[in-house]
């Protein structure tokens, strides 16, 4: 049709998908008048009415308020503006709706209590700065008057949130803010990094440490389906003791021994290696492997071999 065309309310809404009563509203604002009026005095639109319609229905459905929609159809705001503001609101949502999704999927998976599920919320409500500041105090409570040799694991061990985290790197973090919020977890990696700075204060340049030495070493013996009771561990505990020895400049008698156990003995509580898994999936890292099986093989056997 040429643009001499008039539209009466009833077409409009027919030729946009309106409602008569949405199209009379949006009249009656002043977002869309009517270019005359008909004989019988009903109100009549021109072509320039139906491009209005189309923009105001295509913003609504974008979320946008009305006193938005009459700036961006009166030409007081470009729809560049309007689309970028938009997007910034949109994406804010969508970061919110994520971590509701995020909050409900955990709960639902771990079947927690009330008060279990109000914790998480918050935890994933959490700023930048909020969530900045847990990690802080969390790494000061297990590092804080340590030795500055150990800035390095402290950095390692630094959970970085994304902009944009996927579902489950807001799950992780989640669960990870719980777990550091554990005293008892907080000292447990506490005496691991006092365990970690008194064994090395005699190495000379770096070494590994004593759980690579005894995971390096059982792994064969795992791998071959030996036993933890097998006359071949007897050789594997030798030469893990004696390598503990050479680290921390100590004999390899039963003192050491006994030392070695409660070093490994802690460090195979699963809160360690859970908190290695849910790091790396905050940070985006290949996930760690897990030295549970290897310390728990090499515990069992220096056990039965050291006496009470």
């Amino acid at each position: 049709m040429d643009g001499g065309t008039l539209y009466s309310i009833g077409e409009l809404a027919r030729r946009t998908g309106l409602t008569v009563k949405a199209v009379r509203f949006y009249s009656d604002c002043g977002i869309v008048p009517p270019t005359g009026r008909s004989p019988a005095g009903y109100r009549l639109y021109d072509i320039g009415a139906l491009a209005r319609l189309d923009l105001v229905r295509t913003l609504r459905d974008l979320g946008l308020g009305l006193p938005t929609i009459r700036k961006v159809v009166d030409g007081e705001l470009s729809l560049a503006q309007v689309a970028a503001a938009h997007a910034e609101a949109l994406a804010v949502q969508i970061r919110v709706l994520r971590l509701r999704r995020a909050v409900a999927t955990a709960v639902a998976r771990r079947g927690s209590t009330p008060e279990e599920m109000d914790l998480m919320h918050r935890l994933a409500r959490l700023s930048e700065n909020e969530r900045r500041r847990l990690t802080r105090d969390f790494l000061d409570s297990v590092f804080g008057g340590l030795d500055a040799d150990l800035a390095g694991i402290r950095r390692t061990m630094t959970p970085e949130l994304p902009d944009d985290p996927e579902d489950e790197q807001i799950e992780a973090w989640i669960e990870l803010a719980e777990l550091v919020r554990d005293p008892e977890f907080c000292a447990l990696m506490r005496r691991l990094a006092e365990q970690h700075l008194a064994d090395h204060a005699h190495a000379d340049g770096p070494r590994p440490d004593a759980v690579a030495i005894v995971r390096d070493q059982v792994a064969p013996a795992l791998a071959a389906g030996l036993g933890s009771a097998s006359p071949q561990a007897d050789a594997i505990i030798a030469t893990v003791t004696a390598r503990y020895a050479a680290l921390v400049g100590r004999p390899d008698d039963t003192a050491l021994r006994r030392r070695l156990l409660a070093l490994v003995d802690t460090a195979r509580d699963p809160r360690r290696h859970a908190y290695l898994r849910l790091l790396a999936v905050v940070n985006g890292w290949p996930p760690p492997g897990d030295p549970a099986p290897a310390l728990t093989w090499f515990a069992d056997a220096l056990r039965t071999r050291t006496p009470g």
